[in-house]
């Protein structure tokens, strides 16, 4: 296999992995076999594929072949969609076409009281079939290699099941939400109570006392189907984390306490810290709203995106549209439905926006109905805000970007992301208290955060201290950062003689 280019963005410290030789030995048939081989099994929504298919270009950087397993429509959203790096950073990436059985892909209702993507449900049933093949997969590998590493996001946990039954294989859970969220799902569910943490009866001064309910946040299916996968993650060797020790040390340390039978590790930020400057201002390729972002003053757009399982009903629509209009404050409004389950099929709903807006906004912001590309826009010096669904990778690319967070959660983890990045790292600002997740947000509730994000003695304080944590996380992947041997340990885990 060819050797990969490492992407100039993503600095790793190949010179601290002394102790790793990537060579190929003789196998008993003569034929060569592969030191180690690690096969990532997404989960089928944007955001886990986006995740994995950036750690499988961190991979590839140490020079370890790396296979990306699941059915061929979600590699090519997962490839379509790649964006803020080279693209010649996952060419050597080996990806798997799978064949799943033809599942329902409704639109999403933009009316639904929950506002959980349960219109991907059947999607997600269909894709525990991916068990027979991925199992194939390795069983193949493992007659070609000294050892199979499997990636799995941790609800594919029964899909790769059988890699127990494999010698010469072990795998690894990917939490793709972030370490703080996960704690205090363990935590909830062991009581409250872990007695080992502190000498008080298990209470932490790192853990809020008021916590956004689980109200909402999941239907019951979804929460059935996490649960039918927690068994099969006992079978891991270890979990991993997109996340960092800076931005997440203390539910890091956490985890490892009340979950201290597998190591963990924190192997994040995955996606690209450092953009090219020609990546964002070449003509080739480039998305018409970065044409429109050269042209504004550093630190004065505020970029507006609920995600890839969002949709928001007409009245909401038109609220956001008349705060962003009145907070006459610069943006960016990426307005797209929620995937569905089959983003290649069928037609997207076109949502409405309050008549003549566009045309009177015209001179200080853009509503994009396309697929935008979010790390460009948050590395871009203009840039001066996000508003943000907070699922966990949009708040890592803000983070690490330096970029601050209006907090507008929707569902699954959201709201205690937004907690993390508004309360304890105090990055952000909440624009929509979950306590009031049955009501809209008025135009006026907008206007008044973007006003004091954008524009307040207050909204500088925090846009200060956001960029002081971005450019403390980018400093982490550079040789000796804690990011960066965090990667490198991992790396010497999996590749041990």
């Amino acid at each position: 296999m060819q050797t990969p280019k490492k992407h100039p963005t993503q600095i790793v410290q190949l010179s601290s992995m002394a102790n790793y030789r990537h060579h190929e030995n003789q196998g008993s048939n003569g034929q060569k076999q592969a030191e180690v081989v690690v096969v990532m099994v997404p989960f089928p929504a944007q955001g886990h594929l986006n995740q994995l298919l950036h750690l499988s270009r961190l991979i590839l950087s140490y020079n370890i072949p790396v296979h990306y397993a699941t059915s061929s429509i979600h590699n090519r959203q997962a490839m379509l969609r790649l964006h803020g790096c080279d693209p010649s950073s996952v060419s050597n990436i080996h990806f798997h076409d799978f064949v799943i059985p033809p599942f329902v892909s409704p639109p999403p209702n933009p009316n639904a009281p929950n506002k959980f993507p349960s219109h991907l449900q059947p999607l997600f049933d269909a894709s525990l079939h991916l068990r027979q093949p991925v199992g194939a997969l390795l069983r193949e590998l493992s007659s070609k290699a000294r050892r199979v590493v499997v990636i799995n996001d941790s609800m594919m946990a029964y899909v790769v099941q059988d890699v127990v039954a494999i010698p010469n294989a072990e795998s690894y859970t990917f939490h793709s939400v972030s370490a703080f969220a996960l704690f205090l799902y363990l935590w909830e569910a062991m009581g409250k109570e872990v007695p080992s943490l502190e000498a008080d009866g298990g209470k932490n001064n790192n853990i809020p006392k008021d916590l956004p309910s689980l109200e909402s946040c999941f239907t019951n299916e979804f929460l059935d189907f996490i649960a039918f996968h927690c068994d099969f993650q006992k079978l891991s060797s270890g979990r991993l984390y997109n996340t960092c020790r800076i931005i997440e040390g203390p539910y890091l340390d956490l985890m490892e306490k009340i979950r201290g039978d597998k190591k963990h590790w924190a192997l994040g930020p995955f996606n690209p810290v450092r953009i090219p400057e020609k990546k964002i201002s070449s003509n080739i390729g480039r998305h018409k709203c970065l044409d429109w972002l050269h042209k504004q003053a550093p630190n004065s757009v505020i970029y507006v995106s609920f995600g890839t399982t969002t949709t928001m009903e007409e009245e909401q629509i038109k609220e956001l549209a008349i705060g962003l209009e009145q907070s006459e404050q610069k943006f960016i409004w990426v307005l797209r439905d929620a995937d569905k389950g089959d983003v290649f099929n069928g037609e997207v709903r076109k949502a409405a926006v309050p008549k003549g807006f566009e045309e009177r906004v015209k001179e200080r912001g853009i509503v994009v109905r396309d697929w935008a590309p979010q790390l460009e826009i948050l590395s871009h010096p203009s840039t001066g805000a996000f508003m943000s669904h907070c699922g966990w990778n949009s708040c890592m690319e803000s983070i690490t970007m330096g970029v601050p967070i209006a907090a507008w959660p929707m569902a699954s983890d959201q709201p205690r992301n937004a907690v993390l990045i508004a309360q304890l790292l105090k990055v952000g600002i909440v624009v929509k208290e979950w306590s009031h997740l049955d009501q809209i947000v008025t135009s006026r509730s907008v206007e008044n955060g973007l006003k004091m994000l954008m524009a307040s003695r207050e909204g500088d304080v925090i846009r200060k201290r956001a960029a002081d944590l971005g450019g403390a996380v980018r400093r982490s992947l550079d040789r000796g950062g804690v990011s960066c041997m965090e990667l490198d340990s991992f790396i010497a885990h999996i590749t041990r003689p």
